[in-house]
């Protein structure tokens, strides 16, 4: 057993990876052979992640606050404090706050062998985000 009592910094998320202001909270990232990673993140009204998948999937609890996720292919959906989800092994996504609302939630993954936990890709347009919100006015 290993208790660590002292964890990294919070760290800014990376403009290349979100928009808006988004902060980082390494939880979880045991030594090998373990593979879990696990992240508090806390998104301000409005902003989101960049389009990416994980090679193990992710699983998202959601803490505070109200928030969007969408799967590439279909509409956004509302995610709330106490909901779960559950994003399928290389299912491309996003998810973020919703625009009035800060939103915090625990991200789990599993790194592959050398390490990798998200291919990133292309941002989220921003009328592709407004639609969203739009669709989604209680978020």
């Amino acid at each position: 057993m290993r208790i660590t009592r002292n964890r990294p910094e919070s760290k800014a998320g990376p403009a290349e990876n979100f928009t808006g202001t988004v902060w980082l909270d390494e939880i979880a990232a045991p030594p090998s052979p373990s593979r879990l990673r696990m992240f508090n993140v806390r998104f301000a009204p409005g902003a989101h992640t960049a389009w990416h998948r994980h090679p193990h999937g992710q699983v998202l609890h959601v803490l505070d606050g109200e928030g969007l996720v969408q799967r590439g292919g279909a509409e956004a959906e509302t995610i709330r404090a106490g909901d779960t989800v559950w994003i399928e092994p290389d299912e491309w996504h996003w998810h973020g706050a919703a625009p009035r609302t800060f939103m915090t939630h625990l991200a789990v993954v599993e790194a592959t062998d050398d390490g990798t936990t998200t291919h990133w890709d292309a941002h989220v347009g921003a009328d592709d985000y407004a639609a969203a919100a739009d669709e989604h006015p209680a978020a």
